[in-house]
């Protein structure tokens, strides 16, 4: 524990030692890691083209809202360089190359990297994809940025990602399920390796809300309530088309995505009540008045969010993405 006043740079220092530990049980090396080449079809084989045959007859049986969601979970993952660039910018975060938080920053990134090529790659040799559609998207996704509402400040950062690695890891379970399901197993495969990844990283970001939670709680209850507040938004919410207006194409991902169940409004509302039990929030303790007004807040918003989920229909609108071919 330190000071009961401490600032936000000084917890942050304070972590470093826990971030190295969190750094070697929770991401994996180089020379133990998946790659992408260990999932798809083998270019120097001489069963490279039947391989190939096979996977696009695979994928011709593949829903539209299945290859929708799967294309826009692709973008998202395809923009790393804008998540990587936002963590640098966290107030407090120190900079040295050598140190903890970079280190945690660069690996991340190198083990997150892998998920936008295979999956790139698998939709490339699917034949549904228009690609250079897709690739706009993802142009205009890393060019337009977002907004994440955390005022680039590390508590409320730190509740984000924990709650999107969280949602990344049930989208990506849910399609390798779906895909398998479908036929596919060899995306249900690649899927899969995705969301066991996003697992170990929403795990790791949750402790280090938990770990600032020891150190300064109140102002840590603040910077949740204030998140829930203004709402979880997804960094794919900027996601748009050649020609479409912005905002629209996310909007219908999520419909598709919502059909399918891969993603929902219920799934929302039970990442938050995970939170609340992952930390605690319950049996906080050094709490002052606006910190337990904090927590009555988050500890009520489950059930409410639950009421509003059971009133909400399922989309039913079918839109027709430029990324998919067929």
């Amino acid at each position: 524990m330190i000071s009961a006043v401490a600032s936000r740079v000084e917890v942050i220092k304070w972590m470093e030692d826990f971030v190295s530990e969190k750094i070697t049980e929770l991401l994996k090396t180089v020379e133990e890691s998946w790659q992408p080449a260990d999932l798809l079809p083998d270019a120097t084989l001489d069963n490279f083209l039947s391989e190939i045959k096979l996977l696009r007859e695979r994928a011709s049986d593949l829903s539209y809202d299945l290859l929708a969601v799967l294309v826009g979970d692709t973008i998202t993952e395809e923009a790393l360089p804008t998540y990587e660039s936002w963590l640098m910018t966290i107030d407090g975060l120190p900079q040295d190359p050598n140190g903890p938080w970079m280190r945690w920053n660069r690996a991340w990134t190198a083990e997150e990297n892998r998920h936008g090529d295979v999956l790139n790659r698998y939709l490339y040799l699917s034949g549904r994809i228009n690609m250079r559609e897709m690739e706009a998207s993802t142009q205009y996704l890393i060019a337009d940025g977002f907004d994440l509402m955390t005022d680039n400040d590390p508590y409320r950062s730190f509740v984000y990602t924990s709650f999107q690695e969280t949602a990344t890891n049930i989208s990506h379970r849910r399609v390798a399920q779906l895909a398998k399901k479908e036929g596919d197993n060899v995306l249900a495969k690649l899927c899969g390796h995705v969301a066991s990844d996003e697992a170990r990283h929403a795990k790791a970001y949750k402790a280090f809300v938990g770990k600032i939670f020891e150190a300064d709680a109140n102002e840590m209850m603040l910077a949740f309530e204030d998140m829930m507040r203004k709402k979880i938004v997804m960094p794919a919410h900027y996601m748009r088309e050649l020609g479409v207006d912005l905002g629209k194409t996310f909007g219908h991902f999520t419909d598709a995505a919502q059909r399918l169940g891969v993603y929902t409004s219920a799934d929302y509302t039970d990442i938050l009540d995970g939170l609340i039990k992952e930390w605690k929030i319950e049996t906080l303790t050094g709490l002052n008045e606006a910190g337990e007004r904090a927590r009555d807040y988050v500890m009520a918003l489950p059930a409410r969010l639950k009421r509003v989920a059971d009133r909400m229909k399922v989309p039913e609108l079918e839109y027709k993405f430029r990324w998919i071919a067929y």
